[in-house]
């Protein structure tokens, strides 16, 4: 008995051709693929967009209670009360506490000027870019220009392919508010 090649070569590509076909058309497993290859890019776009919106919100939040606070200087309650510098901190932190860190980050910084066009404000970052935490509170008296700034250090947590809001050398973003005036004409 003859074994026809023709004939076995033939059906072997028959059975296997309805197996690959089957596998082509087969697609219960496509949208766990699809999701496991966008799923890193979008959780990291969604917590990217929310750190965002944070660092905006608190930023927002540090100006205006820099703002309400340096108005206890302008109007001359902060210098009647005999605030400290600690004083003042506190009163700035009690309308920021729930998104910051004021006993260790937060830095404020008071100072007095003869003239707007006199005021020269370096940056507060030291030589190697980290925050420089020296500050000075003076409050002055009635007429004078006074500078209020107030600095925190922001940790960012989503840092990809150079896309964050770093600003710092180590790493954080740095916030920072100020409102300059000239205090109200009080007598004391």
């Amino acid at each position: 008995m003859a074994i026809n090649p023709s004939k076995e070569v033939s059906a072997t590509p028959a059975k296997a051709l309805p197996a690959f076909g089957r596998f082509g058309r087969d697609d219960r497993g496509a949208t766990a693929v699809e999701f496991g290859l966008i799923a890193l890019p979008f959780f990291a776009l969604l917590f990217a967009i929310i750190e965002t919106a944070l660092v905006f919100f608190a930023g927002q939040a540090l100006e205006t209670a820099v703002a309400n606070s340096a108005r206890l200087i302008r109007t001359g309650q902060a210098q009647q009360l005999n605030f400290s510098a600690s004083d003042f901190r506190n009163d700035v932190c009690g309308q920021v506490m729930a998104l910051f860190d004021c006993a260790n980050k937060l830095v404020i910084d008071v100072q007095t000027f003869n003239s707007f066009a006199s005021i020269n404000l370096a940056p507060p970052l030291d030589a190697d870019g980290n925050l420089d935490t020296t500050s000075k509170y003076v409050p002055g008296s009635g007429g004078q220009i006074v500078v209020v700034r107030a600095y925190y250090e922001w940790p960012v947590i989503v840092q990809m392919l150079g896309l964050d809001l770093t600003n710092m050398a180590n790493g954080t973003h740095l916030m920072s508010a100020a409102a300059a005036f000239r205090n109200e004409p009080f007598p004391w």
